[in-house]
């Protein structure tokens, strides 16, 4: 059982691009680019994208991330990755890039290696849990792989 606040009341875990951490966490990933998934609305989104991001009803942060790249400041994408963490014990969190696929898997990697999942199988706990697609580019792996 999970000393998380009402998971049940976060996000549902069988709802599409919900991926629940070893701690039972539950973060949605979703690609910006597709409609909005039914159900809950968010209460607080991560957009990964290169340009700042439509607004929306909820409190939102944006990372400057390039498709196909790294964060443009890493300091700002750790520090935004630690505030989703931290707000997904109690907030239903999503996580999004354009596609939902590369940048948006590199986040949810690195948001599982918060969780306690060690950095060499983070991409794999994701590519199992999220998307066999998650994480697009051999950078983005080697971002996981050394994100502290």
């Amino acid at each position: 059982m999970s000393r998380l606040r009402g998971v049940t009341d976060l996000w549902e875990p069988t709802e599409a691009g919900v991926l629940r951490l070893p701690s039972g966490r539950l973060i949605r990933g979703r690609g910006l680019g597709r409609p909005e998934p039914a159900g809950a609305a968010p209460e607080f989104g991560l957009y990964l994208l290169g340009q700042e991001p439509p607004p929306v009803a909820w409190e939102t942060r944006w990372v400057r991330w390039p498709d196909f790249r790294l964060p443009a400041d890493r300091k700002d994408a750790r520090d935004a990755l630690r505030e989703a963490w931290e707000r997904a014990a109690t907030q239903r969190v999503e996580v999004a890039c354009h596609g939902g696929r590369g940048r948006t898997g590199t986040a949810l990697a690195c948001l599982a290696v918060l969780d306690g999942v060690p950095n060499r199988e983070a991409v794999a706990y994701v590519r199992e849990h999220y998307s066999a697609h998650a994480v697009e580019t051999p950078w983005q792996r080697w971002y996981v792989t050394r994100f502290r």
